[in-house]
């Protein structure tokens, strides 16, 4: 009589003493610094552990407390049919900075940038510490992570993808996000994509939208980049290839046009614009209208970030152009872009639990 093959049974996702057993879902609480009124905090998680194996991937927003465009991404990710035939682990964490979230700060309360302070100590300062925690509990049993951000400090940036794409796996990965435009962008020190590239483990950072505020189709985007870099990595059902409606184009280098003096801005370029050397961007004058000055861009190529605040002081960061081989190009593919994200079944997917 032929013995019977049985399969070997997945082993649970076990956090805080909490075991995930395959198939199911979690939400834990994990123990951060209390407040100093005696109110415990904790930065939720959302464990999805797949039947069958596949990769981990982290999921993480609001590493900035006051970038609140990336927790709509999760919240809608989350209701994502798909996510009912996932291979793997996900890991979601939608508020990483809770403190600077429920005061609507970019900031820890010690004043210092989470994002400057990674990988972090067991005993360093709050920043340090909350580092410590995301990566001894999130990035260390991740193979992949993606980080949603906005711009910052009264700035807006078009959707796109900035990674270090010296590693051949993020660049594909980068390309496959979706989003119009890829930065090749540097590791800085103290980030979390510097730690966790330290430990292997590869992250990605989508940047869309402002501060305290939704952008719609960077949230579309966001939707479906994630779940497209899911499908690339074997963790949800493959697609049968279509069409690629928007080419992906990279910048080799991004440059600042700053206000050549302080008063009130009156911008002419905005977000996926085209410009030349040359060209004039806005102007700077004063409350009366006088004295202005001409925001003159200094390079050929793609707005991929602006200040939405007229009130400006001098050297303040006015525009963010991206330098490509092919601006005219990128420029078609910001259009298709949007065009695409306007799409009914963009909409319809993107749109859960609205």
């Amino acid at each position: 009589m032929a013995k019977s093959k049985s399969k070997a049974k997945r082993s649970p996702f076990t956090i805080k003493g909490v075991d995930i057993v395959p198939g199911t879902t979690a939400t834990i609480d994990l123990p951060i610094a209390d407040l100093y009124t005696h109110t415990t905090l904790t930065m939720p998680m959302r464990i999805i552990h797949g039947k069958r194996d596949g990769p981990v991937m982290f999921v993480n927003a609001a590493l900035h407390g006051d970038e609140i465009n990336g927790v709509e991404i999760i919240r809608r990710l989350c209701q994502a049919p798909a996510l009912k035939n996932l291979r793997g682990t996900l890991l979601i964490i939608p508020v990483v900075n809770v403190f600077g979230f429920t005061d609507h700060d970019r900031y820890l309360p010690d004043r210092r940038d989470l994002n400057r302070s990674f990988p972090g100590s067991e005993k360093g300062s709050l920043a340090s510490r909350l580092a410590y925690i995301f990566m001894e509990e999130v990035v260390k049993r991740s193979d992949v992570g993606i980080d949603l951000h906005t711009g910052s400090n009264y700035r807006a940036n078009l959707p796109q993808i900035r990674a270090c794409l010296d590693d051949a796996e993020v660049a594909r990965l980068s390309d496959i996000f979706g989003a119009p435009v890829i930065l090749d962008a540097p590791l800085r020190e103290g980030s979390l994509r510097e730690a966790a590239g330290n430990c292997q483990t590869r992250v990605l950072v989508y940047e869309t939208g402002e501060p305290l505020s939704f952008n719609e189709l960077g949230i579309r985007m966001g939707v479906k980049g994630i779940q497209s870099v899911m499908r690339a990595i074997g963790m949800l059902p493959a697609r049968r290839p279509g069409k690629r409606k928007v080419t992906r184009h990279i910048a080799g280098s991004s440059v600042w046009v700053r206000a050549p003096q302080s008063g009130i801005l009156n911008a002419r370029a905005g977000l996926g614009d085209q410009v030349q050397a040359g060209d004039k961007l806005g102007d700077v004058s004063d409350t009366f209208g006088d004295h202005g000055i001409d925001v003159v861009s200094t390079v050929s190529g793609i707005v991929i970030g602006c200040v939405t605040m007229p009130l400006v002081n001098e050297g303040a960061a006015l525009f963010h152009i991206a330098r490509f081989e092919n601006p005219d190009d990128v420029s078609a593919s910001v259009d298709a872009f949007r065009e695409e994200m306007l799409d009914p079944n963009e909409i319809e997917e993107a749109q859960i639990s609205m």
